[in-house]
């Protein structure tokens, strides 16, 4: 599959077969065409932990502590049902991908948003590297990945912070989702004369 084809192609999966992880060798297959991703300066702002199998367990346990906190009254049925459902986030697939920005300290070259949008490209050279490998894969974020416990969890700098978590595994949905976009004519100016 040509790149092109690749990004059309490509969609969020959010459900996959309770299977065995994603290989080793695949998973850094995905990671390799993680660092290729541009950055300014070169400052590679990223981190990542590969939580497959058991090892999806302490974060799953890390969210339910940290779900008992978000809501009104943890022992209601309410209350445990929101913290059931916090803490099964890290369990979507057999294999799961926690993305950090981790930018380079001393580094008076590094500029936040650009390194926030070198990890965002990095997470999808990892979505269409799935894609073309014939995995599924979704980016997922959110308040539960961004919690302090979680950060202290991976045991991140107080200038590093997650960003979100790809999961990775093989399809199994019925129906893989139709691309709904605005068409980039609504979206683009073209400037193509000097207004002097």
């Amino acid at each position: 599959m040509n790149i092109t084809e690749a990004i059309q192609t490509r969609r969020s999966i959010k459900i996959f077969k309770d299977n065995e992880p994603v290989s080793k060798e695949i998973v850094e297959q995905l990671l390799q065409a993680a660092i290729m991703a541009p950055n300014h300066h070169h400052t590679e702002p990223w981190k990542f932990f590969v939580l497959q199998g058991d090892g999806r367990l302490p974060l799953s346990r890390v969210l339910g502590e940290w779900a008992k906190t978000r809501v009104d009254d943890p022992a209601s049925e309410a209350g445990q049902k929101r913290i059931k459902k916090l803490s099964a986030k890290p369990l979507i697939a057999p294999t799961a991908i926690v993305v950090a920005l981790s930018p380079e300290a001393g580094n008076d070259k590094a500029i936040y948003i650009e390194d926030v949008s070198a990890v965002s490209a990095a997470v999808q050279n990892i979505l269409l590297a799935a894609h073309g490998l014939g995995l599924g894969a979704i980016w997922k974020s959110g308040p539960a990945y961004y919690a302090e416990p979680v950060k202290k969890y991976f045991e991140l700098s107080e200038e590093e912070e997650i960003l979100g978590v790809i999961f990775v595994g093989e399809p199994d949905m019925k129906k893989i989702p139709e691309a709904k976009r605005i068409p980039f004519e609504e979206k683009t100016v073209w400037i193509t004369e000097d207004d002097k």
